[in-house]
């Protein structure tokens, strides 16, 4: 395995695993999931050398975060665990974007009390709120980071100007947005921004969920309760130009 090291100086595996999908009956699934493969994934993927797990309270939403705790027990030990905020619920139903700093706390306690650790490695903004200055929830992390709750803190789908200004106001680890060869918009501003902050980047869906990799050539081919189902680089009308990309890279 390889390694790089992200802005302030965080080391993880050139390779993550996205632990997103791996929910049985969770809000985001690729395929079908079950717990006893997820957790045979992720001891695989620490026995062949990663180090980075990347998830949520978004995603199940919770139960994804009680599943990578528990696939992680007695095996925590240089690994680098990421998970995101943002959201206000109501039960497990999402209410509205909530990046004020009570619950940027009330988040961060309840991913450590459901992964069973004492700190996230990475805490990231899963989504920026308009309603709260970047500043201000830049400050609240800060504060958890402090109290050794939170090591590193970073974004995820923030503008340019947006990154500009966090990075101003505190140290910005990461940003992690899509990046992959179907998916190029961050080179335009956002990995300029990156580079001038010495902020690391993150691509998710590298493998554009697992299309670039050639696992799908026909919709029909997707169950139906599968996320890629609601994504239109995988409608009947742009498949087949897309699955031209995979047969290039093929190539």
């Amino acid at each position: 395995m390889k390694y790089r090291t992200l802005g302030q100086g965080l080391e993880v595996s050139a390779i993550g695993i996205g632990c997103m999908p791996m929910v049985a009956g969770g809000n985001i699934v690729y395929g079908e999931a079950n717990a006893d493969d997820a957790i045979e994934t992720i001891h695989r993927a620490i026995d062949m050398g990663v180090t980075f797990f990347d998830t949520a309270q978004i995603y199940g939403p919770f139960t994804n975060e009680e599943l990578l705790g528990e696939a992680i027990k007695g095996k925590r030990d240089g690994l680098v665990i990421a998970t995101k905020f943002g959201f206000r619920f109501e039960g497990d139903q999402i209410t509205g974007a909530d990046s004020s700093p009570a619950n940027i706390r009330r988040a961060c306690e309840a991913s450590l009390k459901r992964m069973g650790i004492d700190t996230i490695d990475l805490f990231y903004q899963h989504r920026v709120d308009p309603s709260v200055p970047i500043e201000e929830t830049v400050g609240g992390m800060m504060e958890l980071v402090k109290e050794g709750k939170v090591r590193h803190i970073a974004l995820s789908e923030a503008g340019p100007e947006t990154l500009r200004r966090a990075a101003k106001a505190a140290p910005i680890t990461a940003l992690q947005s899509e990046y992959s060869i179907w998916e190029r918009d961050v080179e335009d501003e956002i990995l300029p921004v990156c580079r001038e902050f010495g902020i690391g980047f993150v691509p998710y869906s590298p493998l554009g969920r697992g299309f670039l990799a050639g696992a799908v050539r026909s919709r029909d081919e997707l169950p139906e309760h599968d996320w890629r189902r609601n994504d239109p680089r995988y409608s009947e009308e742009n498949l087949p130009a897309n699955l031209r990309i995979v047969d290039a890279i093929g190539a």
